[in-house]
């Protein structure tokens, strides 16, 4: 069958979300809800549907409340695992403290837990191969206004609302690891400041790119609202 159905998908799950409060003052970034599901079991519901059935959560802040809502995973048809940091450790840091669960994994996915989308992560897969030790989702940018279009002769000719620039890709925040990337990773640190750009002056590290998939970070109150009208 496919490689990809074998392999697990590690989620981080530890964010403070200081600028969701009151929101996250009892539970962690990931378990705000949207339309009454925490944002972590729209993840695990969207994996699910390509195959993923085994799960790392790092957690970290209010874990508990996670740990409660989830358990082993048996309520959700899945299996899931906790690694757990007493302090924060950064996204390379967190995945390095995962290492144990991966060890067998020739490949594995990962994704930041606050984000919702419906892009196809078995391509992730199918693009890495042993020149690539990373393969990074890229959604195009979005932007933050509406825009006004208008011809050669200053004619308004019409509105866009918050179109999607497709001349600038960003990070979604989901990607395909080969387990040599262990070697690489720090105690504690950041996969985007620090790792991401050592590796990519190594051409190391391949993208996909999504153009047409849904995606959206959670990252302040207005993007819950429009997450909630969305879905």
């Amino acid at each position: 069958m496919f490689r990809y159905l074998r392999l697990k998908a590690v989620i981080l799950s530890g964010g403070f979300g200081k600028r969701l409060r009151p929101f996250t003052d009892d539970i962690p970034k990931p378990m705000i809800p949207i339309k009454n599901v925490p944002i972590l079991e729209w993840q695990i519901n969207w994996l699910k549907l390509y195959g993923f059935n085994e799960f790392v959560l790092c957690t970290g802040y209010k874990s508990e409340s996670i740990v409660e809502y989830f358990g082993n995973g048996d309520k959700h048809n899945v299996t899931i695992h906790y690694s757990h940091e007493s302090e924060p450790l950064g996204t390379a840091g967190a995945l390095k403290n995962a290492e144990h669960f991966l060890l067998d994994e020739e490949q594995f996915l990962m994704m930041n837990g606050d984000i919702l989308t419906n892009l196809d992560p078995t391509q992730l897969i199918s693009v890495i191969d042993e020149s690539n030790l990373i393969s990074i989702a890229l959604v195009p940018l979005i932007s933050q206004f509406g825009i006004v279009v208008f011809d050669n002769r200053n004619k308004l000719l019409s509105f866009k609302e918050k179109p999607a620039i497709k001349d600038n890709w960003i990070n979604a925040g989901v990607y395909c690891f080969s387990n040599q990337i262990f070697q690489h990773l720090p105690n504690k640190g950041s996969l985007e400041r620090e790792i991401f750009p050592t590796l990519a002056i190594e051409n190391k590290i391949i993208v996909q790119r999504y153009d047409a998939a849904k995606w959206r970070s959670i990252d302040s109150h207005k993007d819950i609202e429009e997450a909630t009208k969305e879905i």
